[in-house]
């Protein structure tokens, strides 16, 4: 296999929604293991991991667009409002 670019990594990450981001961070994760860890791709790779990592526990990427006030009626009835930037805590 050729050795990963950015691009490849961007194309990976791109489309990602919360309920395949780790699936996607698996991905990325065999794509740049093997390479050498001053690697500019390796640490490209390695930041988007963390980025799946946030998204996964998020339920919205948030990237653009306002966001829904806390205010909003029925606010505290959804099951998770959190976007990637501010990903819910982990559990146990």
């Amino acid at each position: 296999m050729a050795e990963p670019t950015r691009d490849d990594i961007d194309a990976l990450v791109a489309p990602a929604t919360p309920q395949f981001a780790y699936q996607l961070r698996a991905r990325i994760e065999e794509l740049v293991k093997d390479l050498p860890e001053d690697s500019e791709i390796r640490r490209c790779g390695e930041e988007k991991m963390e980025y799946l990592d946030r998204l996964g526990h998020a339920s919205s990427k948030a990237e653009e667009g306002e966001r829904e006030p806390r205010t909003r009626p029925g606010w505290e009835e959804l099951p998770s409002s959190a976007p990637a930037d501010a990903p819910l805590p982990r559990r146990g």
